[in-house]
């Protein structure tokens, strides 16, 4: 059996342990110094301009958002020409500069000084951002690209509740504010301590010209990430998960003190669930996705932030009166559904945004991967702004917050079936993703033996119906299947495997050209360098035996000469989609979730690929195990 390395075993190593130290560091600061600036605002009087607390607040928020707009797209630029791991060194000196300023203006107290530290500190956010996700397809294998997204997710979040608790702790602790002055430095200098043991992360475009014309280059990278489809429809999705978290935190105070009658400490728990919840998620991601990306998670995501999102509507409890603390909402059952609910969002969030994010990776181009996650920063803030204004029109109207949350858990789902009508792929991927997790246990052998990347020819027994839906949920690459044209006639599969491109092929009796317009298909597949797989017996088994290879596949490998991988699929006969209690899929189902294997042998040269020895090779890798 192939060995699966678990996900933390990722802060093992030098290619990511300081990268990710370097990202919590940065988004703890980011957050201390923003809610300690928000605190000293709030309840220790310090003003700006005459600004009321709630103007003050909001303009915190605006300068921290603004340097995205004005320079992501810069940030892009300078990402993709120079050596990722110097640029988070300069970055990270940047920030200790920042703090001493910060420093400054903690002493003085002085509302001017630290206005202009939180716009630096964007300035800092905006170069990194780009930075931190790009660089993780150089340094991880594609097969580490899920967990390494799930665990960055997952500490960023995390550093997010402790900057934001630490921020209120050490400034209400400390009128000398010497202790978050400490903070703020000894964090910057653990980020560049981090930073400096990054490996190197060589340029990907580094004879690429800067455009200082932030607003020419800004509508440049926009329109060149819109020219790949998914990575275009990935960035508006991964957009609205912010515009809806952007909503859910803006509202949280006030759905805490006024909704529930909550102090403080009631604010902080659900911050906290609904941040660990996303953390979780993210790092569950890995598990369910079986280490590729997959993208059937991001419909199931969508679909926990619509039902957990309509539900607190309704797990709201009317407020009692009083003062409720958190430890009161934790020890009373009229809260535990609520409490459930903001986790679970947090949960699903996670698996919504991770495959989100290691696409855009997975498939931008290597050259414009850094400015197609600057693209992704400037709509990022776009929707956070637009999110910020919906709320407002919605407070004006006298939309209570329960139903603010509640018309944003509607809104979602509207969202998302526009997304997944414009990109079928994700539902066909998510159809897959529960046929094979909730019927089947599958245990997979030798998957690592299918190439990375390059052309070549998958070929398998031919036990069920479900075949080539158990290889498309297993397989981290993209599958073009070879299909009996009467295939495409099953409603299901028909939109799973029009959907994934598959290739129908007809016998020449009933059309004597649709094998040569197969075969051309699978030609050009091959010269496009994708996956093919074909299932040469050219029928479902009656008797759980290996028929005879038809010698197709020796035409397929003479005209295109790719490496052939022999795959052999264990314990489907005797399933409801094979035949062996008479035709398949019209009989009672006998078994439930039963445990099958998919195996995989060392791919053959395509001069030594024959049907006769591709057929010894499945015959013995599947063994007696039918």
């Amino acid at each position: 059996m192939s060995h699966h390395p678990n996900q933390f075993d990722l802060f093992k190593t030098r290619r990511f342990m300081p990268l990710f130290i370097t990202q919590f560091f940065g988004a703890f600061n980011d957050n201390l110094l923003k809610n300690a600036v928000v605190v000293l605002i709030n309840f220790h009087g310090m003003r700006l301009l005459g600004l009321a607390p709630e103007l003050m607040i909001q303009l915190a928020a605006a300068l921290f958002i603004l340097p995205f707009f004005l320079f992501s797209a810069t940030a892009g630029q300078v990402c993709e020409k120079y050596d990722k791991a110097a640029v988070a060194r300069f970055v990270k000196r940047m920030e200790i500069a920042i703090m001493l300023v910060a420093a400054v203006g903690f002493w003085l107290h002085n509302g001017a000084i630290l206005m202009s530290t939180i716009f630096m500190m964007g300035v800092h956010s905006t170069l990194f951002g780009p930075l931190k996700f790009s660089v993780l397809p150089q340094y991880l294998r594609p097969r580490e690209l899920v967990g390494g997204n799930g665990l960055i997710e997952m500490g960023t979040f995390v550093s997010i509740i402790i900057g934001q608790v630490a921020g209120t702790v050490l400034v209400n602790a400390d009128p000398q504010r010497i202790s978050i002055i400490v903070a703020l430095l000894a964090c910057a200098l653990a980020g560049l301590a981090a930073a400096r043991r990054m490996p190197p992360a060589p340029p990907s475009a580094a004879d690429l010209p800067v455009d200082w014309n932030m607003a020419r280059q800004t509508w440049a990278i926009i329109k060149q990430a819109k020219a790949s489809r998914p990575v275009w429809l990935s960035l508006l999705g991964i957009s609205w998960f912010w515009f809806l978290g952007a909503l859910y935190l803006s509202k949280l105070p006030t759905f805490a003190s006024d909704v529930l009658g909550g102090d403080a400490s009631v604010y902080t728990l659900l911050m906290t669930l609904f941040s660990l919840g996303v953390g979780l998620g993210s790092m569950l991601c890995e598990k369910l996705s079986g280490r590729k990306v997959e993208l059937g998670l991001v419909p199931f995501g969508s679909l926990g932030l619509c039902l957990f999102g309509i539900d607190l509507f309704f797990a709201t409890p009317a407020h009692a009166g009083g003062t409720l603390t958190w430890l009161a909402v934790l020890g009373n059952h009229a809260y535990w559904r609520l409490v459930a609910d903001f986790t679970l969002i947090g949960v699903f969030g996670g698996f919504y945004i991770v495959p989100l994010y290691a696409l855009v990776q997975s498939r931008a181009a290597p050259a414009f991967r850094s400015r197609a996650i600057a693209a992704n920063n400037i709509l990022n803030s776009l929707f956070m702004v637009v999110s910020a204004a919906f709320a407002a029109v919605l407070a004006a109207n006298g939309v209570s917050i329960p139903h603010v949350l509640l018309i944003a858990a509607l809104l979602n789902m509207v969202v998302a079936l526009y997304i997944y009508s414009l990109l079928p792929e994700f539902l066909m991927r998510f159809l897959v993703w529960i046929a094979t997790h909730t019927l089947y246990r599958i245990r997979h052998e030798g998957l690592e033996h299918i190439p990375e990347e390059g052309p070549c020819v998958l070929v398998c027994n031919h036990v069920s119906f479900m075949d080539a839906l158990i290889l498309a949920g297993s397989v981290r690459r993209p599958i073009r299947f070879v299909m009996d044209h009467s295939i495409f006639k099953v409603p299901l599969l028909n939109f799973i495997f029009r959907t994934a491109r598959a290739i129908p092929i007809a016998p020449a009796k009933e059309d004597p050209h649709a094998k040569q317009r197969a075969f051309d298909a699978v030609a050009a597949a091959l010269a496009d360098g994708e996956v093919v797989c074909i299932f040469p017996e050219g029928k479902i088994t009656y008797d759980g035996n290996i028929s005879a290879f038809k010698p197709g596949i020796e035409e397929i490998v003479a005209r295109t000469p790719v490496p052939v991988v022999p795959m052999a699929l264990c314990g489907m006969w005797g399933s409801f989609f094979s035949r062996r209690y008479g035709p398949a899929m019209l009989c009672w189902p006998r078994r439930a979730w039963s445990k099958i294997a998919l195996k995989a042998a060392a791919p053959l040269p395509a001069a030594v690929a024959s049907a006769g020895s591709l057929q010894q090779e499945v015959v013995q890798l599947r063994g007696d195990w039918r």
